[in-house]
């Protein structure tokens, strides 16, 4: 007979974390973790309206890649310090810093803030930077709470893909010649040429 889905054991508002430790299921380690995880569904629901989208092909692949690496930050977050090896390293955020600069290279250089939005595509790219941003935040907070226990490399991941996100979203709209629709009352705040950036 195959297993109820439900075991009842967060009846009480409590729920068990790697090593089998109980906490309250608003815990701030609790809360990171259940964030990433909501960013990681964003990226299903993202993945998914571009299936249609001969454009957007390799946009697809980094966003599956991507749901693997969130799936490991979640694991990270979700066991105390020392429990096991952390699975998030360097090579994650090489791996992501390299998207980031081979499609930043496609859109063009902006100096001013872009209001989010142009195709479908982008606009959901840009709520899915967003929701990251709220997971960066919830990871500050439990860094606060417990310094100890975030893997630095889960936190490095987390706001280096806000920024993949801003790029890719600019990206789509190029591709769909689609122009980013400026700020009207924004300061120059992209002060530094991309060539400069990146010596």
């Amino acid at each position: 007979m195959k297993p109820a889905i439900y075991t009842r054991t967060g009846d009480k508002g409590r729920t068990r974390i790697g090593g089998g430790m109980a906490v309250d299921k608003n815990d701030a380690r609790v809360d990171a973790f259940g964030e990433v995880d909501h960013i990681n569904s964003w990226c299903g629901l993202v993945e998914a309206t571009l299936v249609t989208d001969e454009k957007a092909s390799d946009i697809r692949e980094d966003l599956r890649v991507i749901q693997q690496f969130l799936f490991d930050c979640t694991s990270d977050l979700s066991v105390p310090k020392g429990h096991r090896k952390y699975k998030i390293t360097a090579e994650h955020l090489t791996w992501l810093e390299g998207r980031i600069d081979a499609l930043d290279a496609i859109a063009p250089e902006i100096q001013y803030f872009i209001i989010p939005g142009g195709t479908v595509a982008a606009s959901y790219l840009h709520v899915l930077r967003t929701e990251t941003r709220n997971a960066e935040r919830t990871l500050v907070r439990f860094m606060q709470v417990e310094p100890e226990e975030v893997n630095p490399f889960v936190m490095k991941f987390v706001n280096r893909l806000s920024d993949y996100f801003f790029v890719v979203a600019r990206v789509m709209n190029v591709r769909h010649e689609v122009a980013d629709v400026p700020y009207e009352r924004s300061e120059k705040v992209f002060h530094v040429s991309r060539e400069k950036r990146n010596r």
